[in-house]
């Protein structure tokens, strides 16, 4: 993967990034996803933020080899520390970390989302707390996608700010408000997957001499609600 030819995964986020966007791309690592919109005059501007040293100077090349230097900031920072007000950021894209940090990451850096910018958001885990910290903060899911690249499954949520915040229920943090609709066949496998593993699970908590009653029914009311949107 180079700047010129992403993974699956950063092509699916970079189609969800505006036309003439001012972006920050936090975590960015080699700086392909701005690379790449750069490249195709996709983004007006963009911030490419890294906290770990090594990834930052890997930016660097890669924007410099690029000839972006002058649409592509790089930066190293913690986070959304990345971002300053004259940027005018309008879209942030955090992908390839789990959801508890991208929750960190957003938390951490609200002064930095006042202007209410797009989030474009691919956590490798956790995807239901992304999903309900974007409605606890008035973000609106717009939009979600699951694709399935070299045996791993990834989720991309794209969100915007609302005045009114949308009322999700806790299968929609689970699954996705838009997933579960669709159902297409990698969300069914993921699911279908996780139900099995969690029957697994089960059937060996039931072998205990004292079977924990309370993590039993936490499993028995997860498989449950699995088996109520895959048939529903």
């Amino acid at each position: 993967m180079d700047a010129k030819h992403l993974s699956t995964r950063l092509l699916t986020v970079a189609k969800y990034v505006p036309v003439g966007a001012r972006l920050a791309d936090i975590g960015s690592d080699h700086a392909y996803l701005p690379a790449y919109l750069g490249l195709n005059d996709k983004i007006s501007y963009a911030v490419a933020g890294e906290v770990v040293e090594g990834p930052y100077l890997n930016a660097l090349h890669e924007i410099k080899k690029e000839g972006l230097a002058k649409k592509i900031m790089v930066r190293l920072a913690d986070g959304l520390e990345a971002v300053s007000e004259k940027d005018a950021i309008d879209t942030i894209t955090i992908c390839g970390m789990g959801g508890p940090l991208i929750c960190h990451i957003l938390t951490e850096g609200k002064s930095k989302l006042e202007n209410k910018p797009n989030l474009i958001l691919q956590p490798n885990v956790g995807e239901w707390q992304v999903r309900k910290w974007l409605n606890e903060n008035n973000y609106q899911i717009l939009t979600e996608e699951i694709i399935d690249e070299d045996k791993h499954i990834y989720e991309i949520i794209v969100a915007t700010w609302k005045e009114e915040r949308d009322r999700l229920t806790a299968e929609d943090y689970l699954f996705g408000p838009v997933l579960r609709k669709e159902k297409n066949s990698v969300f069914i496998r993921k699911w279908e997957q996780e139900q099995k593993k969690l029957q697994h699970i089960l059937s060996e908590i039931q072998k205990a001499h004292q079977v924990p009653l309370k993590q039993k029914k936490a499993l028995k009311n997860k498989i449950r609600k699995i088996g109520d949107v895959l048939n529903g």
